[in-house]
């Protein structure tokens, strides 16, 4: 399911966990904790698959968990975070959508107004990561995709040099997601690095989607490692809990990630199965520890 999608049915699914504040304070109350985590990993979670929930109650079920990072965030989302002492391990907001992207020239005017903007407040914030997307094909082939994305990244990355901020672009599969999406593999987006040549663009490399489309995903992590700088995780197939019963392993994947001497953020993005609030939650503590190599 498209992340737009999935939220709506996530959410309809919700309802009625989240008209009962009572039942979810005692539930968050009750959580247990992943225990002391081991700092070889920096851990975070997407907001958005876990919006069953209101903001502040998951800044306090991270907290509870053992990790202090949401994935994600807006800037109307940042005071919240604060408050709470919850890093905004990837912000948004710049974007136009999913689909209408920097790989079309149309849309860069307003793309370069907005990620202007953007950049100054994530960087006034305090804050380090922007995400951006390329948008869909719409027929266009590689070569013009870049060369397209190249010409609009340039005219805002000097800012972001300056300001400190890193542009990350998201790989999305489009074989079963994001149809038509045109950053779907990981050479491309390479080469797009390449073109741009700044150390403040890289890739946001999702695991679920390049297992999806490509696979070999600890030997692309060992072999590509210094484009990429973020992760998430989700599990294949379905985009559900990253336990056993799916096919990536990644307590494996987590030891190859650290023996690269990453130190940014791995952001959990799966979509929990659960029918309960207590089930839900608890996918979150396991995914944590599973993850906490």
């Amino acid at each position: 399911m498209k992340r737009r999608t999935a939220l709506k049915t996530f959410l309809t699914g919700a309802a009625g966990i989240a008209a009962s504040p009572s039942l979810l304070a005692e539930t968050l109350s009750a959580t247990e904790p992943a225990g002391k985590l081991k700092g070889n990993i920096n851990h975070s979670v997407c907001k958005w698959t876990y919006d069953f929930l209101s903001l502040e109650e998951l800044c306090v079920l991270v907290k509870k968990t053992g990790f202090r990072a949401i994935d994600l965030c807006g800037p109307k989302d940042w005071p919240t975070l604060k408050k709470h002492g919850i890093w905004s391990s990837m912000c948004n907001g710049a974007e136009i959508n999913l689909v209408d992207g920097w790989n079309h020239t149309a849309f860069h005017p307003t793309l370069i107004k907005n990620y202007t903007e953007h950049i100054e407040l994530v960087a006034a914030a305090g804050y380090k990561n922007l995400i951006c997307f390329s948008g869909n094909r719409r027929g266009m082939d590689d070569e013009t995709g870049l060369k397209n994305m190249t010409d609009g990244i340039k005219k805002i990355i000097g800012l972001a040099e300056q300001k400190g901020v890193v542009i990350q672009i998201e790989v999305f599969n489009s074989k079963v997601d994001h149809k038509d999406y045109m950053a779907d593999n990981t050479k491309w987006a390479i080469e797009l690095c390449k073109r741009i040549g700044s150390d403040n663009f890289k890739i946001l490399y999702d695991i679920y989607h390049m297992q999806i489309d490509e696979g070999d995903i600890i030997h692309t992590i060992r072999d590509n490692h210094q484009w990429f700088g973020h992760y998430h995780t989700a599990g294949v197939p379905g985009r559900h809990e990253i336990d056993e019963t799916q096919e990536l392993n990644y307590p494996a994947i987590m030891r190859a990630i650290a023996a690269t001497g990453f130190k940014d953020y791995v952001a959990q993005e799966f979509i929990p199965t659960g029918d309960t609030t207590e089930k839900k939650v608890a996918a979150l503590v396991k995914a944590i520890k599973i993850c906490d190599i």
